[in-house]
Parts: structure tokens; C-alpha cells; sequence
């Protein structure tokens, strides 16, 4: 084997591992369920003791002022001073950041 077809190869590899990792870093990654109640129950925290909570481990559509997000939906269960109270959130899969956060009643 001589050292031209040695080399050609070596950065042929280099040039398609290049590519396929500005691929993947460009493909939007998606937050994952457990880590999208986490976020929400360090938030709700600020309102009481958590008693309770659940999260839907797919993601559903949803769409809030015109705009769709791709969400995962849950809800969690908060001992307050007046009582327990179970809230209705949805997470936005892609950032995290809660689109809402409602008291059932």
C-alpha cells in the first residue's frame, strides 16, 4: 500500500466524520421528559412542598398565541398553606421553558 492511497483515505474519513458531526449538531435535540419535570417541579417548589407529579413521556402539539410548539404535558400535586392543589403544565420540549402552568379546580 503506498503512503498517497494511505493519506487520500485517512482524510476522506476526516472529511465525512466533519460532516456528519456539523449534521448532527444542526439537528434540534429534544429535551427529555424526566429532565422537563425536573425543571418544573424546581419552580413549583416556590409555591409549596411537592406531593406528587407526572409527566407524558411523548410528546403531544400545542399551540399557544398562534404559534405550535411540540410540548410534553404533566402535572404536579402542591401541599400549600390553604390545602393541596393539582396544576396542569406544558413544557416546551425543545428549551424547557413552561407555556403553562395551571391550577385545576
Amino acid at each position: 500500500m503506498s503512503w498517497k492511497r494511505f493519506a487520500a483515505g485517512v482524510g476522506a474519513g476526516v472529511a465525512v466524520t466533519m460532516i456528519a458531526k456539523n449534521t448532527l449538531d444542526q439537528k434540534e435535540t429534544i429535551l427529555a421528559p424526566e429532565k422537563a419535570l425536573k425543571l418544573v417541579k424546581k419552580k413549583a417548589a416556590d409555591i409549596g412542598k411537592i406531593e406528587g407529579s407526572w409527566v407524558h413521556m411523548i410528546t403531544e402539539r400545542y399551540e399557544k398565541d398562534q404559534l405550535v410548539y411540540d410540548v410534553y404535558r404533566g402535572g404536579v400535586t402542591i401541599e400549600e398553606e390553604d390545602g393541596v392543589f393539582a396544576y396542569e403544565f406544558h413544557v416546551d420540549a425543545a428549551t424547557g421553558s413552561i407555556l403553562d402552568f395551571k391550577k385545576q379546580e
